[in-house]
């Protein structure tokens, strides 16, 4: 419901009235800046300084509640003791409300109209707020004025136009100044996109003849085109036609070749395997010839027969001592068998006589 009345009231006063206190915000910035307040607020109290919207209320600029009623009742103290009036510096811990009623008090004592409830400073941001300092930052310029800034009198100058004229032509290259417009300025993108739309549309009317005649001269060099390539198919038909039973009979040649040297290769194939089993062939014919021209073969068989020879012989050798070893045993055992015999013999004799 607020916002809907926020928004009904900002219709009725017109669609330039939620800009407005941008433009009283920047305003503000700059009497701030006349009464030195970097010095004596923001090293003061060790504060950052004021950004051109800062008390700005709005949905592309930051917002920081605590912050901004903090900054805004600092401010708004050091301007009420400029315009000549005590005015103790607010603390953090402080009721907002009382630091509210006390600054309303002071505007009211100022000359400054106050048709708003208290609770519109609370936000430390919006219309009220930057309504509120910018009258406060009016009142301390007229107070430093009436203090001695302004002269009495209008002073005379005596110095020589010619002097003058030549010391303005020695230092005017050095007293030119380069504004630098802020990227952030919503006018300065609203003019910027009038130019460029003036300028687009200026282009656009001298473009789009020139446009116009290039695509007629296109649709004509395309025709031409089109029925210089229909006249050229017309009279190379014939040479089309040889063309393409070239085509035909190279296609039918390279089968051919493909055949063909499918065969070579396979011969190929099975000449280079013949080669090798030759190789083969010849290798172990001359190592058979080699072995059957050396002696050392038949040395080695001579060698082996000699030593076979020797080994017969001892093996007779060995034999014949076993045989005359196993005949002496079997005379031996021939021995004894008669001589039992024998004595067998005599003991039955011997045993017949006493009988």
């Amino acid at each position: 419901m607020a916002d809907d009345s926020k928004r009904v009231e900002d219709d009725e006063r017109g669609p330039g009235a939620q800009h407005q206190m941008f433009v009283i915000m920047e305003d503000l910035l700059d009497k701030l800046k006349l009464l030195d307040y970097e010095e004596q607020v923001l090293v003061k109290h060790n504060m950052k300084p004021l950004s051109r919207h800062y008390f700005v209320a709005s949905p592309y600029t930051v917002s920081n509640p605590g912050e901004q009623f903090y900054m805004f009742s600092v401010v708004a103290a050091w301007l009420i003791t400029l315009c000549g009036r005590s005015f103790e510096t607010p603390q953090e811990h402080e009721d907002p409300n009382a630091t509210v009623s006390n600054i309303l008090s002071q505007l009211r004592a100022l000359g400054g109209v106050v048709d708003f409830p208290p609770s519109k400073l609370k936000s430390g941001s919006g219309e009220h707020v930057c309504y509120v300092l910018d009258r406060l930052a009016e009142e301390a310029l007229k107070s430093r004025e009436v203090d001695g800034a302004r002269p009495e009198m209008i002073l005379e100058s005596v110095t020589d136009y010619a002097v003058w004229n030549l010391e303005v032509e020695r230092v005017l290259p050095q007293l030119k100044v380069t504004i630098r417009s802020d990227i952030k300025d919503w006018r300065i993108h609203v003019s910027q996109m009038h130019q460029h739309q003036d300028g687009i549309k200026t282009s656009l009317k001298e473009a789009k003849g020139c446009l116009d005649k290039l695509v007629e001269e296109i649709s004509k060099t395309q025709e031409k085109v089109s029925s210089r390539e229909k006249y050229i198919n017309t009279q190379l038909e014939h040479l089309i036609t040889d063309y393409r039973n070239a085509q035909s009979k190279l296609s039918e040649a390279k089968e051919l070749y493909q055949h063909g040297s499918g065969g070579v290769t396979d011969r190929t194939r099975t000449l280079a395997e013949i080669s090798e089993e030759l190789e083969k062939v010849k290798q172990e014919m001359e190592e058979k010839g080699s072995s059957m021209s050396d002696g050392a073969p038949v040395v080695k068989i001579r060698q082996s027969l000699t030593k076979l020879k020797q080994e017969i012989q001892e093996m007779d050798v060995r034999m014949g001592v076993v045989e005359h070893t196993l005949l002496q045993a079997k005379l031996k055992e021939k021995n004894n068998m008669t001589r039992d015999m024998h004595a067998i013999h005599i003991t039955e004799t011997s045993t017949q006589s006493y009988s």
